[in-house]
């Protein structure tokens, strides 16, 4: 009986500490949980640091989902420059030429307002689970702003038959709270393309959302970029006329 009593109190340990590793898809979902929303609505500044230089650019920013947003820039230098994305097309007004573009293909992989950022980087808004097939691959205590923080490390490989611009991500999520605390983002061939820093959570509606983060494209020398969301609004409807052609052109 003793040794049978042994044997079931192994198994019950083995049990628990299984327990208390969690799936790499149910550490994805924590994660698009927290950060993925039905709407937004934000006040928005960007910090942007390259060669030496520095700039901050400003804007109000509304979003439905993963398919509707709508951008306008309030700095001096860019005022009244507006995005809108809809039905999968990203358009521009430039006050400057009094016109709209459309930004398509591989121009949405460019800069966007000589930040860090691509078009698509700023208004992604699709969950990480729907794109990539994700591998728990260890823990490690990472150096944040937060102090050390004890953090699951996943590997995301693109799933068959999507294109996705960084084929392959390296994903600390905190163990505690599941903040995506940093990220790393490559190419097919390994080389590394851009680093994602979470500088700043705030509860929002019952979730943690990071409203400030510091990105860097490791193909630019000397820059980084700051990305600061404040005042933000989560899941309240938006008028479908924030996101018109009338709105983008007025």
């Amino acid at each position: 009986m003793k040794s049978l009593f042994t044997f079931v109190l192994m198994l019950m340990v083995a049990s628990f500490g299984f327990s208390q590793t969690p799936t790499a898809a149910e550490l994805l979902r924590r994660v698009d949980n927290n950060e993925i929303f039905t709407t937004i609505q934000y006040e928005g500044e960007i910090l942007i640091e390259h060669g030496g230089r520095r700039f901050v650019k400003t804007f109000n920013a509304w979003a439905r989902g993963n398919t509707h947003s709508f951008m306008e820039f309030t700095n001096p230098a860019d005022r009244g420059t507006r995005y809108l994305r809809r039905d999968g097309r990203l358009f521009v007004f430039s006050p400057d030429i009094e016109e709209v573009m459309l930004i398509s293909g591989h121009m949405l992989r460019e800069s966007m307002m000589g930040s860090d950022m691509s078009y698509e980087d700023a208004l992604d808004n699709e969950p990480l689970s729907n794109r990539y097939s994700s591998v728990l691959v260890g823990s490690e205590v990472l150096q944040t702003p937060f102090g050390n923080r004890e953090a699951w490390i996943l590997e995301l490989t693109v799933l068959p038959g999507r294109i996705e611009s960084y084929p392959r991500r390296k994903l600390w999520i905190d163990k505690e709270n599941n903040d995506l605390l940093r990220y790393e983002a490559f190419a097919l061939s390994g080389a590394i393309l851009q680093e994602y820093t979470l500088l700043r959570v705030e509860v929002i509606g019952g979730r943690r959302f990071p409203v400030e983060a510091e990105i860097r494209n490791m193909l630019r020398r000397n820059s980084r970029t700051v990305f600061t969301m404040n005042n933000v609004v989560l899941d309240r409807p938006i008028p479908d006329s924030v996101f018109s052609m009338r709105n983008l052109e007025r």
